[in-house]
Formats: structure tokens, C-alpha cells, sequence
């Protein structure tokens, strides 16, 4: 269950990154309030998934997740660059996420 709850943490941290976006520096009132509900969802999460997996772990899958679900929003959402060289590095960043799961006693 606690890669679950790390999961979903990551979800919700690309969820708050991709609102600070449409938050235009916390100027506009529901983009802000949904990065900032997100960002308490994610932590909760985050929080939750720590307390069976080891800290070290956790917080890089959780950033993990979070930095690859936001710069494949990106992509998708905002018309970012796909490059070979940005995918890459983007498969690299799975390959880790995958690779500390595999690699965790929890």
C-alpha cells in the first residue's frame, strides 16, 4: 500500500507543478487554490508513504514521478520541446524510478 500512497503523491506533485503554472504566480484565485489543495494532497501522500518505505527512497521516486508526469504534461499541455536528447533522459528518469522500486526491501 505504501507505493500506492507514493504514487499517488507523485500525481498530485506534477498536479501542483503544472497549477503553479496556470496559478500565474498565485494571481489568479482557482488555479492557486488547486496548486495549493494539491500541494497538501501530495505531502499527505507523501507523508503516509513514509512511514513503511525508507526516506531516501521515497522522496526520489516521489520526485521522480513528479518531475516526469509534469515534463510529460508539459509536452502535451504547453507544446514543450521532444527531442531525442529530452526523451532520453526522460526513459532515464523511468528507468531510475523503476529501478529504486525493484531495488527497496519495503
Amino acid at each position: 500500500m505504501a507505493w500506492i500512497y507514493l504514487v499517488v503523491a507523485g500525481l498530485f506533485e506534477a498536479v501542483w507543478a503544472i497549477g503553479l503554472k496556470y496559478a500565474k504566480g498565485f494571481t489568479r484565485l482557482w488555479p492557486s487554490v488547486i496548486t495549493i489543495v494539491a500541494m497538501g494532497i501530495s505531502l499527505y501522500f507523501l507523508a503516509l508513504a513514509i512511514k513503511y518505505l525508507p526516506l531516501g527512497t521515497a522522496y526520489a521516486v516521489w520526485t521522480g514521478i513528479g518531475a516526469l508526469t509534469t515534463a510529460i504534461l508539459g509536452i502535451v499541455l504547453f507544446g514543450e520541446p521532444t527531442h531525442f536528447s529530452r526523451i532520453f533522459f526522460m526513459l532515464l528518469l523511468l528507468i531510475a524510478i523503476i529501478g529504486l522500486k525493484f531495488t527497496s526491501n519495503a
